[in-house]
């Protein structure tokens, strides 16, 4: 069993800065990929970024350079740092987790947070 809680989010300013996080509980052992989805008003689910168990990251094009994933030493909390943020930024954020590794990360098959606004003017 698996659960995960966003929180953070709000409104910024374009080039402003926001971090959101994610409390992240499970009841065994099992290794997890984390990671962020986003979805834009009229647009599809898109995967932002992920971490791995090792700390290896995965960034979308239209993130990398600008955005952060991080995760505590205990796994208990995810943490995505938004630098330089853009008005095609603006989306609900979804924090993410998947049994294993981070070979596919798939908004169909995750288990999902409720999800959080953020919104760029």
């Amino acid at each position: 069993h698996v659960q995960l809680v966003e929180s953070g989010g709000g409104s910024v300013q374009a080039g402003g800065s926001l971090e959101l996080s994610c409390q992240f509980s499970r009841y065994t052992d099992e290794i997890y990929c984390l990671g962020w989805f986003r979805q834009g008003l009229g647009k599809e689910h898109e995967a932002v970024c992920t971490i791995d168990t090792d700390g290896s990251t995965w960034y979308a094009d239209s993130v990398n350079g600008r955005f952060t994933i991080s995760k505590d030493s205990t796994d208990s909390t995810l943490y995505l740092q938004m630098n330089s943020l853009r008005p095609e930024d603006s989306a609900v954020y979804t924090c993410a987790a998947e049994l294993g590794w981070c070979t596919a990360f798939t908004w169909e098959i995750a288990v999902r947070g409720q999800g959080t606004q953020v919104t760029v003017s």
